[in-house]
């Protein structure tokens, strides 16, 4: 794969660019660009992560060595909650795309980086995506759409390259765990990212917390309910998960369903 054509058509277009900056969250997609237009580009290419209050500290870490791993350069974006998003709007992807993207081209151009690239993949185009419009509006490059990569041949790529995420599940920012029109709290954020990571710690890979208020409803893969459902693993989890502050603990008998707060979504 690395010397097919489709990869080497990919690495010519970071080429064309001249200088990339990366928005880099370490996921699948975004780390197989880094690496691309690293192999591209070496020193005009940059990674930058936006570290905020709706990013696990762990995934934080992790782009971090993947980034030395890539051997791309690799800068740090600190930001608060932005005021736009700070009630969980319905439009908050892109609230949060405009606000965010801005910062990293601005971040990008006094770097010196002519183009910030995003990790937005062809298969992007077929599910509900309203930070695709942010991205467009602000001119931001997005390789593997133009180029047709789907998820599928992203994985099986990042296998080739030895890229540790060739496997790695889907994840998303925090924000995806608390219903919409929501005031955003810290102390919700810091509950969420505890309860996730602990319940990521006992294997369960994809999994997701939703917050609603005093209650957290957990989601896993439908093939870990199985392991979930044992009594005394329960138990445990319950404990655990109101130690940090939930009132109630709740299991989606469906599993894990990507953007499952999106049934909220108002329909015309």
């Amino acid at each position: 794969m690395t010397d097919s054509k489709k990869f080497l058509d990919l690495e010519n277009y970071c080429k064309e660019l001249g200088s990339i900056a990366v928005a880099f969250s370490g996921g699948v997609d975004s780390t197989f660009v880094a690496c691309v237009a690293h192999r591209a580009l070496g020193q005009k290419a940059v990674a930058i992560t936006v570290d905020s209050p709706y990013i696990p500290q762990w995934e934080i870490e992790e782009a971090k060595q993947l980034a030395a791993s890539i051997g791309i350069r690799h800068e740090l974006i600190e930001v608060d909650i932005p005021d736009e998003i700070a009630n969980n709007p319905f439009n908050r992807c892109y609230l949060c795309k405009t606000a965010l993207f801005s910062l990293v081209q601005e971040k990008a151009r006094k770097l010196g980086f002519s183009y910030v690239a995003d990790g937005s993949n062809f298969d992007d185009t077929k599910d509900y995506r309203p930070g695709l419009k942010a991205l467009a509006e602000l001119q931001v490059k997005s390789p593997l759409m133009e180029k047709q990569w789907t998820k599928e041949e992203i994985r099986a790529a990042s296998k080739q390259l030895g890229l540790a995420t060739h496997d790695k599940p889907a994840y998303a920012c925090l924000l995806t765990r608390i219903p919409y029109d929501t005031k955003i709290s810290l102390a919700d954020l810091v509950k969420i990212e505890k309860s996730e990571t602990y319940l990521m710690s006992l294997g369960f890979r994809a999994v997701r917390v939703r917050c609603h208020g005093e209650v957290a409803r957990i989601e896993v893969n439908r093939e870990d309910r199985p392991k979930l459902f044992d009594e005394r693993l329960l138990d445990t989890i319950s404990a655990q998960l109101k130690g940090y502050g939930f009132t109630y603990v709740a299991i989606e008998a469906a599993g894990y369903s990507m953007g499952s707060l999106n049934r909220e979504l108002p329909t015309e």
